[in-house]
């Protein structure tokens, strides 16, 4: 009786092992966010090279959603994601070996993006079908989507939070967090190899060619291009105005910049991870409550950043940013139940890349800005993201009544 009852356990938690691999994939994705402050003050490249490595983080991404959701689909989760914590572990390498070398710290920030992409729709599709009764007996339905979404905020808010305080404090500033990264992946990635495959139809492969599973056909429901769509883009560009762009408005205001990027970017995904705590409680039965809770955190955030841009002040930030932690949380969890209740199962990491591309669309935001500034100022161009967030709130509220 007693092994029964233990073999139920170890079968409840077997998402663990997915959710771990997530979560340190996404810890060497972020943790590069804090150093950004420290690159600048070094001096070996421009402030737009700078935001131009989270556009080279995005297209890693791009590439890794596109083809990691077709691909594990068709062959298999695990065939999927076994590869991801390595391009993990080869970006850091790239990129603590190329503290002065763009090309090296260029390409490292590609590596890891892609390895991103490769776990949010395999393993996030791995995770949702693990949370079944085959695998879990009653298990809640919306228990994939809160578990990928938290295994991958977690992870996203604990990376940065350690390579601030060690580019801090700590020697080898430019190297230490990702040699910790590597240490991390080396240890937990033997635990994949205990996840049973989920995608039973693998080993029959899918009908059809690769390019015809990337049109993924349930990404044309007016549910998904109204409501999930104008949801997307503020996951990572509420984030990333809170953890890329307030930082370095604030960055002459404070002792330790790079702490305080590190505090910041743990307070914005914390809230986020937070509110994710109570993502079914929010989202209920109804179709409208969670998209449009959504995007009033969103705006309220974006309008705390306009604020904050004119009267700069670095405790008036933190509060800031939590709210953009909740409209972080929010995005991520809403956009992606939401997604998960569209798919079909043969779409369902297809579709969940095409959520999450439009997710990290986001983090073009800062580069934007960047380049910008030459003729707008901070004020200005937050005030139109507050903007964006306005129409997009009126987008969803209509929308999600009627599709």
């Amino acid at each position: 009786m007693s092994d029964m009852v233990e073999n139920k356990r170890a079968q409840h938690k077997v998402w663990l092992t997915v959710a771990l691999s997530i979560f340190t994939v996404a810890w060497g994705g972020n943790e590069f966010t804090p150093l950004l402050v420290f690159y600048r003050g070094e001096g070996f490249f421009s402030d737009l090279f700078i935001d131009m490595l989270l556009v080279f983080y995005a297209i890693g991404v791009a590439v890794g959603l596109l083809a990691a959701g077709p691909l594990s689909d068709r062959y298999g989760r695990r065939a999927v994601m076994l590869p991801a914590p390595l391009l993990a572990m080869l970006g850091s390498t790239l990129i603590a070996t190329g503290e002065e070398m763009a090309p090296l710290i260029g390409l490292g920030r590609v590596f890891s993006g892609i390895a991103v992409g490769m776990v949010m729709t395999a393993g996030g599709a791995w995770i949702k079908e693990l949370a079944t009764p085959r695998f879990e007996p009653g298990v809640k339905p919306s228990a994939g989507a809160k578990r990928a979404s938290m295994s991958l905020t977690g992870g996203f808010a604990l990376g940065p939070a350690v390579a601030g305080v060690m580019a801090q404090w700590l020697p080898l500033p430019g190297q230490l967090a990702y040699i910790v990264h590597i240490v991390l992946t080396l240890v937990l990635l033997p635990l994949l190899f205990t996840a049973p495959e989920t995608r039973q139809s693998a080993h029959l492969k899918t009908k059809g060619s690769f390019w015809a599973d990337v049109l993924v056909p349930s990404a044309l429901s007016p549910r998904f291009l109204f409501v999930v769509a104008p949801v997307g883009p503020w996951v990572f560009g509420a984030a990333f105005t809170a953890y890329a762009i307030l930082p370095t408005l604030l960055r002459d205001m404070v002792a330790a910049p790079i702490a305080y990027s590190a505090l910041i970017a743990l307070i914005t995904l914390g809230t986020g991870f937070g509110i994710q705590q109570f993502g079914p409680q929010i989202m209920g039965t109804s179709k409208t409550r969670g998209p449009i809770l959504a995007m009033v955190a969103t705006v309220v955030g974006m309008v705390g950043a306009v604020i904050v841009s004119l009267h700069p002040h670095p405790w008036w930030a933190l509060l800031v940013c939590m709210f953009l932690g909740l409209s972080y949380g929010l995005c991520m969890f809403i956009g992606l139940a939401e997604t998960q209740n569209i798919a079909p199962p043969v779409d369902m990491a297809g579709l969940t890349g095409i959520f999450y591309c439009l997710a990290y669309s986001g983090m073009v935001f800062p580069a934007i800005m960047t380049w910008l500034n030459q003729w707008l100022s901070y004020p200005i161009m937050l005030g139109f993201g507050a903007a964006m967030a306005t129409l997009c709130l009126l987008i969803v509220s209509f929308s999600t009544r009627k599709v």
